[in-house]
């Protein structure tokens, strides 16, 4: 009997233990995300790392993604993304090529306007990790998909504990392969041109390229 007291005792204690630190999890994400909403605009530069051991891919490159509220300008694996809030531009210089589609309606689609705020909705969360990043502390959020049909196994989120940025996002499928966007630079509130979020078609026709519309 007391056996049976005692299992239920530490199983109560884990459990209450467990939603102390999805609360403070989701505290501290909802921290994250009051701040992001305050800026005009966002500027990150980042390093994105592709692995997947099985399949003998490791791919390393950087970008950078300019963001104001849903509109927003990329540059990654040598192609130029842009929306303008009714349509998405990719641009591929490289094959002088402009593909216009509309914006997807996936929800599980993780678009560079929903970088910084993906994590809202959609996951349980639990309190991670504590790191020392050069002398920055990084708390990491453990997020997991509450949809189990989802390719995503994982997500860890690093947060700075000063800015309360988010500098890390550590992403698990269930195929093996870990996608890791690194912050390298986080710049708000920059002076923008009128029309960064302005695709012009008639410069690109003119520039030689093929327009295809989706």
């Amino acid at each position: 009997m007391k056996k049976i007291v005692l299992i239920a005792v530490t199983f109560m204690i884990v459990s209450v233990a467990n939603a102390q630190n999805s609360e403070k999890a989701k505290a501290l994400l909802d921290e994250v995300y009051n701040k992001v909403q305050g800026y005009d605009n966002i500027f990150v530069d980042f390093k994105y790392v592709l692995i997947n051991n099985e399949a003998g891919i490791n791919d390393e490159t950087r970008g950078d993604v300019t963001m104001q509220g849903d509109k927003y300008l990329a540059n990654f694996f040598g192609a130029h993304q842009l929306y303008d809030g009714k349509k998405v531009y990719t641009i591929v210089p490289e094959n002088e090529e402009v593909t216009i589609e509309d914006k997807s309606e996936d929800e599980n689609t993780v678009t560079p306007s929903k970088m910084l705020t993906f994590y809202k909705e959609g996951h349980t969360y639990s309190w991670d990790i504590l790191q020392n990043v050069q002398g920055r502390k990084i708390q990491f959020i453990k997020l997991t998909p509450i949809d189990t049909n989802t390719e995503i196994k994982s997500i860890l989120l690093g947060i700075d504990a000063e800015t309360k940025h988010i500098y890390k996002v550590i992403e698990t499928g269930k195929n093996g392969t870990i996608t890791t966007i690194t912050v390298n630079s986080f710049k708000t509130n920059q002076p923008l041109s009128k029309t960064l979020f302005t695709f012009d078609e008639s410069k690109y026709k003119d520039e030689g390229y093929y327009i295809i519309r989706n």
